[in-house]
């Protein structure tokens, strides 16, 4: 059995995440309560309570989703579950997988990633970008759609995340231009998405810049195992390459489906999503039919996991 810990990004939230974990665990409590301490604000009452529209906010979602997959780290990490060979997380998850690793500290990206929430909804104003899923089109089509679309405007593919599921960002109306183009080569469905920014493309360079210059003050180590990376969809074995990945992220796509396929490449046979949700999983069955697919965002879902694995009963 070869294990990849795979960790989620925005979207994933729902207010109550984490909770069960806090209330079980010390491990996990604790982690809230660094959360808290780091931040100077109650973040673990926003996840365990909300208000829901406090928690979509970019720039609490981000720490909120980071703070809950590790607390769902630390808790798995404590009944004696071996280390993963590799890690990965789609977008913002790549800074859990990072913690995962111990190649960043907790305190330093639950701090890092409020940043990047406040950049990227600072990059573009509020219904100037858009972004949409389309459905059921291949990835060479849709580029085509986008290219045909744009028109001096942005739009560009910004989530590869599995065989028929592609995510496209831009300006508004160059994501409206382009779902259409794509309906008519044939997807079965163009769906834009209730999103505050267009991330992964080219209107979030300025979001870019101005993480890329928090990131080179952080320390950071290398990875215990490597990172299997969005942007590249490739191995980040050291610190340089994983802190260079963290910022090329920002305004590249997310190439969900070629890291699952490069892993399964690479040997991983079973994939655990640790944190809230379970649209990983989804996408790990829809790309790799035969891998063997955990989660872990709850007690049930720990216990699970752990008999799986072979932890400590």
């Amino acid at each position: 059995m070869s294990i990849a810990f795979v960790f989620p990004g925005q979207g994933s939230q729902k207010v109550g995440m984490g909770r069960e974990l806090a209330e079980a665990f010390a491990e996990s409590r604790a982690v809230f309560e660094a959360a808290d301490g780091a931040l100077g604000e109650p973040l673990s009452r926003l996840c365990f309570e909300g208000p829901e529209a406090d928690l979509q906010l970019t720039a609490n979602t981000q720490p909120a989703i980071l703070t809950a997959s590790i607390a769902a780290l630390r808790a798995l990490e404590s009944r004696g579950v071996a280390a993963p060979a590799w890690v990965a997380g789609h977008s913002l998850g790549e800074y859990s997988a990072l913690v995962a690793a111990g190649c960043l500290s907790f305190a330093d990206a639950v701090r890092t990633v409020r940043r990047r929430g406040q950049y990227m909804q600072e990059a573009v104003p509020v219904g100037v970008g858009g972004m949409a899923a389309i459905l059921m089109l291949d990835a060479a089509a849709i580029e085509e759609a986008c290219r045909e679309a744009a028109q001096g405007e942005v739009v560009a593919p910004a989530n590869l995340n599995c065989p028929g599921q592609v995510v496209i960002a831009g300006h508004a109306s160059a994501v409206d231009r382009a779902a259409e183009l794509c309906k008519a080569k044939g997807a079965k469905r163009a769906v834009r998405l209730p999103v505050s920014a267009p991330f992964h493309c080219a209107l979030m360079q300025p979001a870019q810049e101005r993480l890329a210059a928090d990131l080179a003050s952080l320390a950071l180590a290398d990875p215990r195992m490597p990172l299997l990376n969005n942007v590249d969809a490739a191995p980040a074995r050291d610190a340089a390459a994983c802190r260079d990945g963290l910022v090329r992220q920002v305004s590249g796509a997310v190439r969900w489906q070629e890291s699952l396929e490069r892993l399964a490449a690479e040997g991983v046979d079973t994939f655990v999503e640790i944190g809230p949700g379970n649209v990983l999983a989804g996408l790990v069955k829809k790309t790799l039919k035969s891998a063997r697919v955990l989660n872990v965002e709850d007690p049930k879902g720990l216990e699970a996991a752990v008999a799986a694995l072979g932890g400590a009963a």
